[in-house]
């Protein structure tokens, strides 16, 4: 035992393959990721496609010279020619990004975490992932292991890490925690331009991994994380992880990692991970392997202030993201990115409360359930239907569209007996023809209950 902790799993591949996901992840279904940052005061990335998608078209140095991550301000800020670095200059001239990491300190100290917890609540997802540090190297929390190229100026004097995860239990949510352990530019320096120089800028130092293993074992012990989400890499890759992960789980038996301290290894066979994270359009799946959908209700994770409801993802859209997620056996992590002062932005607000009220309707059909023999049906009218097997047994089929007509054919759909979630009425069965009760509701989704 070590600080009352029994030590079950050791850091080698073949214990700690032995850690089940635990159930509580499989059923939460959706979470609420956090990108929160000194890069919330500037607040700019070029509107463009995903990152993923530009880098099919117009290949890495495009996409990464314009990429529309507002949290890489500082990376893409070093890129000779980059919409940032004219952005910069039009506007702050050659004001140091530090000053940006001075000016996020002052404004958090107005935020509120209630108002996340009300928003938390309405939005029904079960759990947060929050940013401790990013690429910038600022941290989150007070810790006392500043920064050893910043010092104290890049530590939160307020510990907004913890009064978040305060926020999402107080409200019945689980907590997780984003650390970036593959980035940090103030140990490698700005500019990377492509995915191999981004992969390759992991410091690989004995210094920068036992500042990395700290931060990690401190906020494991002073916040209990549900869930570890590390990004980008980690020093010595898997291998380099072993030890790490088995801490972690020899501290909570019933927590998760990511793919993200070695995503090529997980692919390979020869890394852990409880799970794995397709990002936006980057369709990463393994067959087998639970995974979380995750990206941001706009373009970027954090916040841009040329969003605006003509860039941001529709409700429906995220709605049904969320149900093809949970068909396919996934979770949906949806990001959002606050202001400065802790404010999330109107339309993002609105978002997970439309999300929300559409949960209330048709939770069952998500919370809890598993992947259907049956995932995906084809309406006469060319809509999608997602089934799920729920909690309680039943067939649930979402018909991910708005109805139209009275009447809708599914091919294929299941035998039983019928009912439309948030309906009174009674919808009405002959073979695949179905039509819909009087008092149907418009919904992104309609959901049947098929017992």
């Amino acid at each position: 035992m070590y600080r009352g902790v029994m030590v079950k799993y050791e850091g080698t591949l073949e214990s700690i393959r032995q850690h089940p996901l635990p159930q509580w992840f499989n059923d939460a279904k959706f979470g609420i990721f956090i990108h929160w940052y000194p890069a919330s005061v500037p607040a700019y990335a070029p509107l463009t496609e995903d990152l993923f998608a530009q880098t099919a078209k117009y290949g890495d140095v495009v996409a990464f010279s314009e990429s529309p991550y507002a949290d890489w301000y500082v990376n893409s800020l070093a890129i000779e020619g980059s919409s940032v670095q004219k952005h910069h200059a039009d506007v702050y001239g050659d004001k140091p990004y530090d000053e940006f990491v001075d000016e996020f300190f002052i404004a958090s100290q107005e935020w509120d975490p209630n108002a996340w917890a009300e928003v938390f609540a309405q939005s029904h997802a079960r759990y947060i992932v929050m940013g401790t540090r990013h690429i910038d190297g600022a941290l989150m929390w007070p810790t006392e292991l500043h920064n050893p190229f910043k010092g104290s100026r890049y530590t939160s004097p307020r510990d907004l890490v913890g009064e978040a995860c305060n926020a999402a239990r107080s409200v019945g949510m689980r907590a997780g925690l984003y650390y970036c352990g593959g980035l940090d530019l103030t140990f490698q320096g700005l500019g990377y331009n492509g995915w191999l120089s981004m992969l390759m800028a992991t410091p690989q130092s004995d210094e920068y991994k036992q500042y990395a293993t700290a931060h990690y074992m401190e906020l494991i012990h002073r916040y209990s994380p549900d869930l570890l989400w590390n990004d980008v890499g980690w020093p010595g890759g898997g291998s380099g992880a072993l030890q790490l992960m088995a801490d972690y789980y020899n501290n909570n038996e019933h927590g998760v990692v990511n793919d993200r301290f070695d995503m090529i290894g997980v692919v390979r066979g020869d890394a852990h991970c409880d799970f794995i994270t397709p990002e936006y359009s980057s369709g990463l799946t393994t067959d087998g392997h639970k995974f979380e959908v995750c990206r941001g209700i706009g373009m970027s994770f954090g916040y841009n202030r040329l969003d605006n409801a003509t860039t941001y993802a529709s409700s429906s859209e995220l709605i049904h993201l969320l149900i093809n997620s949970v068909a396919d056996g996934g979770n949906l992590l949806l990001n959002i990115g606050p202001k400065a002062n802790g404010e999330i932005p109107d339309i993002q607000k609105q978002r997970l409360i439309e999300i929300g009220q559409w949960l209330e309707i048709n939770g069952q059909a998500i919370f809890g359930s598993h992947q259907h023999e049956i995932t995906t049906l084809t309406a006469s009218n060319g809509f999608n239907v997602r089934l799920t097997r729920g909690a309680d047994g039943a067939t649930y089929a979402m018909v991910l569209g708005e109805a139209r007509e009275r009447s809708i054919t599914i091919p294929g759909i299941p035998q039983g007996d019928l009912q439309l979630l948030g309906s009174n009425g009674k919808p009405q069965r002959e073979g695949d023809i179905i039509t819909w009760p009087p008092d149907i509701a418009q919904q992104p989704a309609l959901t049947f209950r098929i017992a």
